[in-house]
């Protein structure tokens, strides 16, 4: 059968039909190897602090056999069928973009489960899902999506994750994450977006089709094709949203975090610009005062300027901004049960409710928390106001705007959707709550937010994402390793802006964070879009930026590489918000045709013309990477590579392995890196 577009062809069979689209086949459904499953399930999913055990009760799994293919102007309605017991069309047709759309609806009103399987081929590769930390390529491995914290540990063979399993059933999983999204990119130069939000899971273990599963009565997919990695990457972002450029005031040194006052701020800041650091903010999560609890300390969730804590905050802030240095604070959607806010929040009415009507109130770990029901138009409004008057209007060019994935599925919101279906798109609403308040104030440009959580729709309204709670140690899943395929891996997704707190920020288990540590993170951090420090939740515990002079002369180097590549950071921001070309890349974007690029994980390229392979064990003074075929330069060393093959590079503390393409535009400021080196 012929559509009235070309590209989009449908073969009939004995008892099936193929479906491609741009020479991609996309469906092949027979009756012994049938693509669609309905079903009844029923979930049981239960929340812990941010930590989920989610389970299904399935009743049934139904493969639907049969099928009716009917031609239609714009290409086909597909009717599924097994008999009397499960009935499911399929509408596919393609919009005058070029998208594919595969609208599925099921037609038995007793089932809430489908099972489609897209065709593949064995060689496939797939990336994206969100925020992956433990895998960039995903093929040969099932992926829920569901946003969560991202647990401790992440790996169920680890010492580390048994101890938080034990404790709090917040060990993780290698699937674990901020970040999920139904998105997919694979290798055969195609991209995979479903534009539901429930429960699903991607499951690419299959050498010859990819399973994706849905908690839904419906689901709708699109399917876009390109020649190149880049192309497709564009065509992803116009759908998705991008980030917008990054105030300037970035690219000027690090974002010290700070807690304890005022005097600490302006002690540390001091101690930092004597010792030659770059210093572009303060960032004072504590700003609201603070609450200690058994996991360290914790910030007050009550959104007003503690003055006991910050006294003179507000003149102080002014007289930062003229010496270049922006104040930032700390912000998350949820209101501490027994402060002020939460209380007045109350009697609004604006937070979610329980089944019997009363107020949701979420226990966070040693206190509760009211949540802000996003959904009501008039509590969202309130929280933006908030925003605007005790951020903004004291100064702040910025914040974090945390949380966002506590949304438990038995509360009630004002729009009426369950809160099972809203709880992944949670964040993306949360982070358009922060982006209007920019928007409103004439502040985008020049405040930023940035977020740990997010879903579809965080492209366009999160200007800025970190990594969220890594272990302050060397591990692959949860360590400093691990935020690199995180950031490709969002990359891959459509958000191009990513970066993570140096020397990590989980500090539990009697691990501590060391001195080689927060110096290898700060080496990594230097070639990431922005670079910020954190104390992590128990501080006495870790060594930190000022804790001696050697780590101080240390961050001063690092700060000076990173903003001698000012321009350069800045041109590479640029092409995300234009593009959609994200600023940290997968190598096979710029190198698709070198094989070996496909399977590496732990190094990247940072724009164009930098490739970066941070070191990530602990003790190493040389580091081995793969260069692709090109002319390549030691950053460090001025020593030429022809690529194509794996090097092994000395990499002492200060000069993480970083190469720079030799016909760069950018070689004279690439070049003056190794005078920086050996200061």
């Amino acid at each position: 059968m012929a559509s009235q577009y070309p590209e989009l062809k449908m073969i009939t069979l004995d008892d099936g039909f193929a479906l491609s689209f741009q020479e991609r086949l996309i469906l092949r459904h027979t009756r012994h190897a049938p693509c669609l499953w309905m079903g009844t399930g029923t979930a049981d999913i239960e929340m812990f602090r941010g930590n989920f055990s989610i389970k299904d009760r399935l009743d049934e799994k139904i493969a639907l056999t049969d099928v009716n293919v009917m031609q239609q102007p714009s290409g086909w309605t597909l009717h599924f069928s097994r008999g009397d017991t499960a009935h499911a069309i399929l509408d596919i047709s393609r919009d005058d973009n070029g998208c594919l759309s595969l609208k599925l609806h099921n037609e038995h009103p007793g089932h809430n489960r489908i099972w489609l399987r897209l065709a593949a081929m064995p060689a496939d590769h797939i990336y994206g899902c969100g925020e992956q930390f433990s895998y960039f390529d995903l093929r040969g491995k099932p992926f829920p999506l569901w946003t969560s914290e991202q647990g401790v540990g992440r790996n169920k063979s680890s010492y580390v994750t048994w101890l938080a399993d034990c404790k709090e059933n917040a060990g993780g999983d290698y699937y674990w994450t901020f970040f999920p999204q139904p998105t997919f990119v694979s290798s055969q130069k195609y991209y995979c977006h479903v534009e539901n939000s429930g429960y699903m899971n991607f499951d690419f273990s299959d050498a010859d089709f990819h399973e994706l599963a849905f908690w839904e009565d419906n689901a709708t997919l699109r399917i876009e094709c390109a020649a190149t990695y880049i192309s497709l990457l564009e065509k992803l972002t116009a759908r998705l949203g991008r980030q917008p450029e990054l105030p300037d005031w970035v690219y000027d040194g690090v974002t010290l975090g700070v807690q304890g006052g005022t005097d600490v701020c302006q002690h540390k800041l001091d101690t930092l610009r004597q010792g030659g650091v770059k210093v572009n903010g303060l960032w004072a999560q504590d700003w609201s005062g603070i609450r200690m609890t058994s996991f360290g300390k914790r910030v007050m969730w009550n959104w007003e300027w503690n003055s006991e804590l910050y006294p003179q905050l507000d003149e102080r802030i002014a007289q930062w901004k003229q010496e270049g240095v922006q104040f930032l604070s700390y912000i998350n959607p949820y209101l501490a049960s027994d402060k002020a806010l939460c209380e007045e929040a109350a009697r609004r009415g604006y937070l979610t409710k329980d089944a019997q009507g009363k107020d949701y109130h979420v226990e966070f770990g040693e206190f509760y928390a009211g949540v802000i029901d996003l959904t009501n138009p008039e509590a969202y409004d309130w929280y933006k106001a908030l925003i605007k008057k005790n951020l903004i209007d004291l100064g702040c060019s910025g914040w974090m705007a945390d949380f966002g994935e506590y949304l438990p599925t038995d509360t009630f919101l004002h729009n009426g959707v369950s809160a099972e279906i809203m709880h992944n798109a949670w964040p993306a609403l949360w982070a358009k709550c922060n982006y209007q308040a920019l928007e409103e104030t004439g502040k985008l440009g020049e405040a930023l937010f940035f977020m740990r959580a997010g879903y579809t729709g965080s492209q366009k309204y999160s200007l800025m994402m970190w990594a969220g709670d890594q272990n302050v140690d060397w591990s692959l899943d949860d360590g400093l390793a691990s935020v690199i395929p995180a950031a490709l891996s969002l990359a891959m997704s459509g958000h191009g802006l990513h970066h993570s707190d140096i020397g990590g920020y989980t500090t539990l288990f009697e691990m501590k964070r060391s001195k080689e540590l927060l110096l290898r993170w700060c080496d990594f951090s230097a070639f990431t879009p922005m670079m910020r420090t954190h104390e992590g939740n128990r501080p006495g515990d870790n060594w930190q930026f000022d804790s001696d002079a050697e780590t101080i002369a240390h961050f001063a180097r690092m700060t000076t590489v990173f903003t001698t590549l000012k321009p350069y950071i800045k041109q590479a921001v640029a092409q995300n918000a234009q593009r959609g070309l994200p600023v940290m890349r997968p190598l096979f974007l710029h190198y698709e045709n070198d094989a070996h690029t496909y399977d590496l994980k732990y190094q990247y390229l940072f724009g164009r013309d930098l490739l970066v392979a941070p070191v990530y064990e602990q003790g190493r003074s040389d580091w081995t990477l793969y260069l692709p075929q090109d002319a390549w330069i030691n950053a460090w060393t001025g020593e030429s590579h022809s690529g194509g093959e794996n090097v092994t590079v000395a990499a002492p503390l200060g000069q993480p392995p970083v190469f720079y393409r030799a016909n760069s535009e950018w070689q004279p400021l690439f070049a003056s890196l190794r005078q920086i080196a050996v200061q």
